[in-house]
């Protein structure tokens, strides 16, 4: 080896070390966190995860896990696995991720030739609007997409050297096929990795001054790839995830005044990121205000300006314009997003197009400070000062309540932190302070139908059903396909009395979304109540088919085929309950009484002697149970 490669592997690898330190030192505060928004339907309440079952789905089924990403679930199911709910692990794999990005974007920069690489590399690494994605385990598609995204631009520069022309000398073809492969890895990780290809040959376009035919054609397979994969992605949030309805009904005028306020909106973060939040102001968007025109046209006039100064200032910073302007395109306002529902702008939305901006800022510094002392200095304190913002940020994600809080500190009329909040709040046992801030949230957006409906859940635990109900009544006046509203209208009306009024909502609710096993679970209770207790057996073994592992459905079913007078069927309905849930008291009690019925006096007691022991006020199994010991 030549003593000189020696040393530069050496520096290379204590540079990349530094980034890894650095983005760890930044970062560390999320390693005390815990889940938030979200990582229950990701991750704590994700049966995919729980089973070799349950990965198959995640790659076969879409719909299975929230957002068609296998790689991403895939990813969550190993971790799982490893160490179940302890949030650490999580987290220790985004920070691992975040400072591998940082690595690897600095190989792509070097090998791009870009002045400052390691600069830019390390701004990445610990810039503030990174926090979002770091310190929230849901938002770590952003940073397993990345990274193949950024290994995948690395493998291309190899089958096509960035500054040659490509030809069979130069373009092992294993390069390519490496490539493509990263770049599916990417998709399945997270769709916004779809502008790999446009964004190849914009880096041609910069490094050889031209697009050739031979240069397109390659990546033809890359742009079919994101194309399908970004309509599917498109096709689940729409379908799947819900981003439908007046909130995201926007004409065309409409959407290019977002996109040109949003340009701006991550610009002036990425440069000063100042009062970052996680669910920013809604902005008012009116195509009749001619002031709103100034953002797309402001944005404009700057690509036009690069444009035509190329020649002098270079092909750089139109490039880098241009990377940041299209990385950020799905997240613009042209395509539906379910975040549009309570804002425009995100920070992990600009996780990979930042990339842009902060190359061209290093580009800056290292070009304008030829001093290494002075230029030294200034790094330091950039990374520094962008350093502690983001250790400073990270608190605000330690927990739902923190963050929520912190939200309603820089955005007091976010109703949508109000209204998460309040859940969480509900499931604390705050009630009233539940109720106080759903409320509030329905004065700032009177319109929204989950906060109407999330209302009506509060109002049931505080027992006032005639006000639930009447929350649930205006939801679907608003939202009159929300299944889940009427499943919860449907218990809130069996709790008033009003069974056969339960049992229509229900119904309702079944036509929307007949795989609820939840709701056939309601329906067979409150069918067991009027009598009509085949219609219940069949609605309760219809859920268990949906979800056999349903302890309480099997207690339930249990109970109607005892009162059916099918008494064996019942046991085992009351045995499958208890192997599932074994503290389960009431499945002790009344499998106790089945046998009972049946003659096993004995077995009775030692069930009846179980349910007391994991409920000691357990009245009704007390009784039972003196009334055997006493038997003759």
């Amino acid at each position: 080896m030549n003593p000189t490669d020696g040393r530069a592997s050496r520096h290379r690898f204590l540079w990349a070390g530094l980034i890894v330190l650095l983005t760890l030192a930044a970062f560390a505060p999320t390693l005390r966190g815990g889940f938030i928004w979200d990582d229950d339907v990701h991750v704590t309440n994700n049966p995919a995860l729980r089973s070799p079952h349950g990965l198959a789905r995640i790659w076969l089924e879409p719909g299975a896990v929230p957002q068609y990403y296998p790689l991403l679930h895939t990813l969550f199911w190993i971790e799982y696995h490893l160490w179940r709910l302890n949030p650490f692990g999580y987290h220790l794999v985004n920070v691992l991720l975040q400072a591998l990005n940082g690595v690897l974007l600095w190989r792509v920069l070097a090998r791009l030739k870009v002045p400052g690489a390691w600069i830019a590399a390390a701004i990445f690494a610990v810039h503030p609007m990174q926090v979002e994605s770091v310190a929230w385990i849901t938002e770590g598609k952003n940073l397993l997409s990345g990274a193949f995204y950024l290994s995948a631009l690395l493998a291309y520069g190899r089958f096509s050297p960035w500054e040659a022309a490509p030809g069979p000398p130069n373009n092992p073809r294993r390069f390519y096929w490496l490539a493509l492969a990263l770049y599916l890895c990417a998709l399945l990780s997270k769709t916004v990795a779809c502008s790999l290809p446009a964004a190849i040959l914009l880096l041609i376009w910069w490094k050889r001054g031209c697009v050739r035919r031979r240069d397109v054609l390659p990546l033809l397979p890359f742009f079919a790839a994101g194309a399908a994969l970004g309509l599917t992605t498109a096709w689940i949030e729409k379908y799947h995830v819900g981003a439908r309805g007046p909130e995201w009904s926007l004409t065309l005028a409409d959407r290019m005044l977002i996109a040109g306020r949003a340009l701006w909106f991550y610009a002036a973060k990425l440069v000063w990121p100042r009062d970052l939040m996680f669910i920013y102001p809604r902005w008012r968007i009116d195509a009749g205000d001619w002031h709103q025109w100034l953002f797309p046209a402001a944005a404009i006039a700057v690509i036009a300006t690069l444009w035509t100064v190329r020649a002098r200032a270079g092909r750089g910073p139109l490039v880098a314009v241009l990377f940041f302007a299209g990385t950020l395109a799905p997240a613009l306002g042209f395509v539906d997003l379910y975040p549009m529902r309570y804002s425009f702008v995100a920070d992990h939305f600009q996780y990979l197009a930042g990339i842009g901006l902060m190359a061209l800022v290093a580009a800056g510094i290292t070009t304008a400070l030829r001093s290494p002392v002075r230029r030294g200095g200034i790094t330091v304190a950039l990374i520094l000062f962008l350093g502690v913002l983001s250790w400073r940020h990270c608190g605000a994600f330690s927990s739902s309540e923190t963050l929520w809080r912190d939200t309603l500190a820089k955005n007091p009329n976010g109703w949508m932190a109000r209204d998460n909040l309040g859940l969480l709040l509900l499931d604390q046992g705050n009630i009233d302070e539940a109720i106080a801030q759903q409320v509030e949230a329905l004065r700032i957006n009177p319109g929204d139908a989950v906060t109407h409906d999330n209302l009506g859940t509060a109002l049931v635990r505080a027992g006032r059903i005639q006000e639930a109900i009447e929350q649930y009544q205006q939801a679907l006046q608003i939202n009159p396909n929300a299944a889940a509203t009427h499943d919860n209208l449907g218990h809130a009306l069996a709790r008033a009395g009003r069974i056969p009024e339960a049992i229509s909502q229900y119904q309702q609710a079944l036509q929307l979304n007949p795989d609820d096993a939840a709701t056939r679970n309601n329906l067979g209770h409150a069918l067991a109540q009027t009598g009509q207790l085949p219609e219940a057996i069949a609605q309760y073994q219809q859920a268990l088919q949906i979800n056999p592992d349903d302890a309480v459905t099997h207690n339930n079913l249990g109970n109607t085929l005892a009162r059916a007078n099918r008494l064996p069927e019942a046991i085992s309905q009351f045995e499958q309950a208890l192997q599932i849930k074994p503290d389960f008291a009431e499945a002790h009690y009344n499998l106790g009484n089945a046998l009972a019925q049946t003659g096993g006096i004995q077995e009775a007691i030692t069930q009846y002697e179980e349910a007391v022991r994991l409920r000691p006020n357990f009245a009704e199994a007390r009784e039972q149970l003196a009334r055997l010991r006493v038997a003759p």
